[in-house]
């Protein structure tokens, strides 16, 4: 029996977000119906196929599912599909997106009937705003989310990964919202009513770069392939066998990475001591370390930066992800079955250690467990809880959270929580406060308080209280587990060691609080042969298999993103930790979560894996093109590197943009539309579109593109999104106050009970701003003991300078 086996879930319409949703409640056991026209899913045909023409995407998607075929031309169809909405516990609607001929039913009305029934609903953009109604893809989303046009070439065009991104993201982000629904229910609240943007799910992983650019202005341009604007080097690179990911961020690495090359000029070179600095000497320092990497083997200096604590990480290909034993004893890759067809697939990343996530499963055929019979015994149950459709409060109030997370992606996570109405208490120490307030400890830094004016900082850790203690010291690590002794979940996202060598490890703190959910957010897992490996979001996204997918048959492997692992592990981490809550707050057990981040990546190339564990196919890398839809790519338009996204789903959507940009004779072609058939002229199609986007400033084409229900999106700059007229006509960016830095904006969660978004009811904490609240309010210390602790060092509100430590 999985954690969440007392839950029916319907899940209607076609969206790749909602079916991810309603895949991560069938990995812990809840009863997933899937319902279906007679044609199926229209996602049963999406690319990439098996050698039996089964989509590995759909499978990805769907198994552990059950199907119910309903078909609108029945007579019976809407009262059959109503008697089974009112029979669950969570409905998942993805109808906006594509309705996929499910019949339209009263929600409003069955909400009234079965007050406990939670509702989420997936649309690209939402019902308000100017793009509200766009036709979308997966890349025409991203590129207005920000997340194209800073990959590629200097001289463009943008290169983008392919499609199934925004799905996942979003499918997690409607996962949290309705499991923190089910954590409220179980407090006798009604269920709640949510709509989810796809459009701003996506800004999850461009916010760090939205708010940078707020704080440094219009500064960040494309710089190459595998490479990004903010640090250097961040990046891919051959060596003498295999590719080899790099990372080096802090002083101390750049050091290491220069040591380990032997490279002492650089080493030493003062203008070389922040990647910020080194970005300006690129090419000196890529003509130097380049060849030094291709003497050695990718394995060779995965080993050596293993040594010297260098997130370095060998690129796999997609049969290094499959022979990985690790990642299938994990459950990272687990077994599939389509059909007749055996394969492999991305598992559940939520790893529960005592309620672990099911193991692979059946992808369920066109109406498996489809009947009327099967309806009715469905429909016979009702939601569990009872009360007011508006129910007051939010869903994780009275929940608390202790965080000894830093960075983007245990803060993301906990922010989340926050959020959502959880308490938070962020613990920092003066000694070593989070590195996102800044990693340079000289003393004009530290003297100035620079390390409270970072927008990254103050954007992932709002609605959180914020403490500091020194939790080397004995009466610093009593008070952290005072703490903890009363809290819900800890969260932590240091090296797999840090808090066990502390004395703060789960067999210490789960016998102190036999009710707490614990979770590690490592990068490689607490049991993995990697576990002292050190790690980047970027790190992550190297180590995934995914930058072998992306770009240029004839290219190196591509990112896709300066941290794509920190905001995907973030949002997993959420996800696993409200599982367990669920599961915590039903049998009053706690449990340790061992959440490997670079795990957390294998989704996003899942269907690659599949359909290499069924034949060996290496992946097709189509560039900008897509296996499906033709045209498809990102195009030139007038001005200074300018560009929009367009994608072509059908040939109806073919035939518009044809007439469009002036070729009626391709719209009248009959055999143009035939995929294959425009694919065989592809390149004549794409001078064709280039040459109408050319003219055109790039919302312009947009406009007229959108107006003829094409799909398209101009190519977004992080900084273009702080004025983007969509996110402001929804409230999206809430300014706020905040001391140090004053009035900026921050960005709202992507999930909505109505149409404004979650308020941000508190900003970011100063160092150590809420010490008496906390010690005084919770833990009952005296005026006389706080200010011994003060003196001691233990607790303070001024970062520590190089020197202050070393003394």
């Amino acid at each position: 029996m999985g954690v969440l086996s007392r839950l029916r879930v319907i899940e209607i319409g076609s969206s790749a977000a909602t079916s991810y949703c309603a895949r991560l409640f069938a990995d812990f056991g809840a009863d997933v119906q899937k319902v279906e026209p007679p044609a199926g899913d229209p996602l049963r045909r999406s690319a990439p196929l098996t050698p039996n023409g089964q989509s590995a995407w759909f499978a990805f998607l769907n198994f552990n599912k059950s199907s119910i075929i309903i078909d609108p031309a029945d007579p019976d169809a809407v009262a059959c599909l109503t008697a089974l909405v009112e029979g669950c516990d969570v409905l998942i609607d993805g109808r906006d997106v594509d309705a996929a001929d499910c019949p339209s039913i009263d929600i409003t009305a069955i909400r009234r009937r079965r007050s406990g029934l939670i509702y989420l609903e997936a649309s690209w953009f939402g019902h308000q705003g100017p793009y509200a109604g766009f036709a979308a893809t997966d890349s025409t989303v991203r590129a207005l989310a920000g997340l194209i046009k800073l990959v590629g070439p200097v001289e463009g065009p943008p290169l983008h990964a392919p499609d199934f991104q925004t799905g996942i993201l979003a499918g997690l982000w409607g996962f949290i919202a309705a499991a923190s629904s089910a954590v409220a229910r179980m407090r006798g609240g009604a269920g709640r009513s949510w709509s989810l943007s796809i459009f701003e799910s996506s800004l999850a992983l461009s916010e760090d770069l939205m708010f940078e650019a707020f704080a440094r202005g219009d500064v960040m341009r494309r710089i190459g392939i595998n490479r990004f604007c903010l640090t250097f080097p961040v990046g891919i690179y051959e060596t003498k066998k295999g590719w080899l990911g790099i990372t080096t961020i802090t002083p101390a690495q750049w050091r290491g990475f220069c040591d380990m090359l032997d490279l002492s000029e650089l080493r030493d070179d003062p203008a070389l001591v922040l990647g910020v600095d080194r970005l300006h000497y690129m090419e000196r320092i890529e003509r130097q370390f380049i060849p030094r990497l291709k003497t050695r083997t990718a394995q060779d200096w995965f080993a050596e930066g293993l040594k010297r604590k260098i997130p370095i990480v060998p690129v796999p290909k997609m049969s290094d992800l499959l022979q990985d034993m690790e990642r299938k004893e994990r459950g990272a890759i687990v077994p599939v079955l389509l059909s007749e067809e055996e394969g492999l697939t991305a598992g559940s990343m939520q790893r529960l250690t005592s309620t672990p996530p099911r193991r692979g499963g059946k992808v369920p055929a066109p109406g498996e467990q489809q009947g009327f019979a099967n309806i009715r015994r469905h429909a016979s149950g009702t939601a569990a809880a009872s009360g007011r459709i508006e129910a007051a409060g939010l869903p994780l109030h009275g929940v608390r959270v202790i965080d000894f997370s830093m960075g983007w992606a245990g803060p993301l996570c906990t922010r989340t929580l926050a959020d959502l109405g959880a308490d938070v208490i962020k613990i920092e120490a003066i000694q070593y406060p989070d590195w996102w307030r800044g990693v340079d400890r000289r003393p004009t830094y530290v003297d100035g308080q620079m390390y409270e004016k970072t927008m990254r900082f103050c954007m992932m850790n709002r609605n959180k209280r914020g403490i500091t203690l020194d939790l080397k010291r004995p009466r610093g690590l009593a008070l952290a587990k005072r703490l903890v002794a009363g809290a819900d979940i800890v969260v932590d996202n240091y090296s797999v060691d840090v808090l066990p060598k502390l004395g703060l490890g789960y067999d210490v703190l789960g016998t102190l609080n036999p009710r707490l959910v614990m979770m590690s957010m490592s990068a490689f897992g607490a049991n993995s042969i990697h576990r002292d490996c050190r790690a980047y979001g970027s790190t992550l996204e190297q180590g995934s298999g995914l930058p072998n997918v992306i770009g240029n048959a004839d290219g190196p492997p591509v990112m896709s993103h300066i941290a794509f692992g920190d905001a995907v592990g973030g949002l997993n981490g959420c996800a696993a930790v409200l599982v367990a809550l669920i599961h915590a707050r039903t049998t009053g057990q706690g449990q340790f979560i061992d959440l490997a981040q670079i795990e957390c990546m294998i989704p996003f190339a899942a269907p690659w894996i599949t359909i290499h564990s069924l034949g060996g196919m290496l992946p097709t890398r189509y560039g900008n093109r897509h296996p499906q839809f033709v045209p498809h790519g990102c195009f030139r338009c007038v001005g200074e590197d300018n560009w929009i996204m367009i994608a072509a789903t059908d040939a109806y959507m073919w035939q518009r943009l044809a007439l469009l940009i002036g070729r009626p004779d391709w719209a009248k072609d009959a055999s143009l539309k035939s995929t294959e058939a425009r694919r065989g002229i592809e390149d004549v199609i794409e001078r064709g579109i280039e040459a109408w986007t050319h003219t055109r400033d790039a919302d312009q084409a947009m406009s007229e593109l959108q107006a003829a229900s094409v799909a398209a999106g101009v190519a977004r700059l992080p900084i273009d999104l702080l004025r983007d007229r969509h996110l402001g006509s929804r409230g999206f960016l809430q300014n706020v106050e905040r001391a140090f830095i004053g009035s900026h904006p921050q960005p709202s969660i992507p999930i909505r009970e109505g149409e404004e978004p979650y308020a941000v009811r508190t900003v970011a904490p100063t160092l150590g701003q809420h010490n008496r609240e906390i010690l005084s309010g919770l833990l009952g210390l005296s005026d006389a003991e706080i200010a011994q602790l003060e003196r001691e060092g233990i607790i303070g509100t001024k970062m520590l300078s190089e020197g202050e430590l070393a003394r």
